[in-house]
């Protein structure tokens, strides 16, 4: 029987879910959300903090740099189990395998289409073949770790019966945990509840195994099926921070937890979630994929506990619950709270960047706090979103191509606009060159695309200041396509012209980390 100490009941007799968190598998999938190796330590850090029980941190066989990075993350996380994805063949699994061998908690998450459409047209294989190969992998994965989960993808549209035979198949190969996804977010909830319902029921050894959910919002419906899955016998909910992931996302942890936080009269259980981290964490997924939170997102979004009509305001200053089903604080939600000034030394500086989640060496530390002091002088008030800003910059560092060393710009109403831009390669050299453009911001992403020597097409530029005032720093967000890939950047500067150039160049230093995740046979990076 499959015993993790997770699945036990805690204080109070409230079973545990367990909290599997995909942000650095399927949600970095997201089109133009690619992570360097620094990046993806700090959010799996973050997420450890945060008290997730599963974290899947990629998926191996992708390429050398996903290998690396599962590798180091499976060798610095302590605290939550490390899961590597592998399709259901030979060389995935062994990649997986290896990857996160040496983890303190390691696990191989194995998965194989299961439906008739994925069947007929994907695979092109019969039902026995397709259960072979499931045994086969599933197997050969726990010749590697004892924590082996199995996926049927696309199993809400698996013929029932061919899902029970496969599911039981699994079990009897080693998996000791099935996850049965909601891969193209089909299912409705009372489908997906009395899916797990049937499963559990007909199955023999059912009882033995964590079932799980992973649902995906194409029909909006990702955390409201993950819930119902729970009712249906589910103990482990797989998510993403912001709910980020392919196409419409997925079920987002944070509205996840907090329903199950809020409404214990309907989801009598516990998580092991650290909520006031969830707010820091969120932006600090967003931060570092460029993957903007709406306003009005649940939970971690600006407006979620605003409260604008008169009636409203009304109510929460006589009684906050009136309109609030939860605390701010419970989230970790702090307004723009003035935290820092030119006279905090570099331990409180410290102290407040690991509040955040924020985490950098001693080196990235100095620099940041060096930047810091020079900011101060810049604005007399300094925010938390200004301290992000800070770290982002220093771990925005690796495996940088280019940084920008200067930048002088001249336009106006009349004449031509001219940007001369001045750029360190990565071998310390500086280049410099200059061009011309329909505006200076056209003029400083013609001068970046001469130095670098990548084209690319600009989709998207979006300028917002990150807080109020005439001295707040500005954030740049550009996306561009480059080989039919979509790539993000961000940059922060308290001159907008400035941030432009540093979020265009920050996306085109991305351009090279996206090339590294092209799977060897085009193979789609479902579940």
């Amino acid at each position: 029987m499959a015993t993790d100490e997770k699945t036990q009941p805690v204080p109070g007799d409230k079973p545990r879910l367990i909290i599997f968190d995909t942000t650095l598998r399927d949600g970095e999938q997201s089109p133009g959300a690619s992570l360097n190796l620094q990046e993806k330590l700090e959010i799996a850090h973050a997420l450890e903090q945060l008290g997730v029980d599963v974290i899947e941190a990629g998926f191996p066989i992708t390429s050398p740099g996903d290998f690396e990075a599962v590798r180091t993350i499976a060798s610095e996380i302590t605290g939550a189990t490390v899961a590597a994805l592998a399709r259901c063949t030979d060389k995935d699994v062994r990649r997986a395998g290896e990857a996160v061998r040496y983890a303190a908690r390691g696990r191989v998450h194995v998965f194989c289409a299961t439906s008739k459409i994925h069947r007929e047209f994907k695979l092109k294989k019969a039902k026995e073949e397709i259960i072979r190969l499931a045994v086969q992998n599933v197997k050969l994965a726990r010749e590697y770790v004892s924590d082996v989960e199995f996926s049927p993808e696309d199993a809400s549209r698996t013929e029932p019966d061919f899902l029970a035979d496969i599911v039981q198949a699994a079990m009897e190969a080693g998996a000791t945990t099935i996850n049965c996804p909601d891969t193209v977010g089909y299912a409705t909830p009372p489908e997906y509840l009395a899916m797990f319902k049937d499963l559990i029921a007909r199955v023999p050894g059912a009882k033995d195994v964590v079932w799980s959910a992973h649902c995906h919002d194409d029909l909006g419906l990702a955390v409201a099926n993950s819930l119902a899955a729970v009712l249906g016998g589910a103990r482990q909910i797989e998510c993403t921070i912001n709910g980020i992931g392919e196409r419409a996302g997925n079920a987002a942890l944070e509205e996840i937890v907090m329903a199950i936080h809020t409404r214990q009269d309907r989801f009598p259980f516990a998580t092991g979630i650290h909520t006031r981290r969830l707010v820091p964490c969120s932006r600090l997924v967003s931060m570092l994929t460029g993957l903007h939170v709406q306003r009005n997102k649940a939970i971690v979004g600006e407006n979620a506990f605003a409260h604008e009509a008169g009636i409203h305001q009304d109510g929460v200053l006589k009684e906050r619950r009136t309109y609030e089903i939860m605390s701010p604080e419970d989230v970790g939600l702090v307004r723009n709270t003035l935290v820092l000034g030119k006279h905090s030394g570099r331990h409180a500086f410290r102290q407040r960047l690991e509040e955040l989640s924020l985490r950098l060496d001693e080196a990235a530390l100095d620099r940041a706090f060096e930047k810091f002091k020079v900011l101060c002088d810049k604005k007399k008030e300094i925010y938390d979103e200004d301290l992000e800003a800070l770290a982002e910059e220093q771990l925005a560092t690796d495996n940088q191509l280019f940084q920008l060393k200067a930048l002088q710009v001249m336009a106006g109403t009349q004449g031509v606009a001219t940007a001369m831009v001045t750029l360190v390669d990565s071998t310390g050299a500086q280049i410099t060159d200059a061009a011309t453009g329909d505006g200076p911001v056209d003029a400083m992403f013609a001068a970046i695309q001469r130095l670098t020597r990548i084209s690319a097409r600009l989709d998207s530029y979006q300028v917002r200041s990150l807080t109020g005032g005439r001295e707040a720093q500005g954030e740049a967000i550009v996306e561009l396509t480059h080989s039919d890939r979509k790539v993000r950047g961000r940059g922060l500067s308290t001159d907008i012209l400035e941030a432009s150039a540093k979020a265009y160049l920050a996306a085109i230093n991305r351009v090279r980390t996206i090339a590294r995740r092209t799977v060897g046979q085009g193979t789609p990076l479902e579940e």
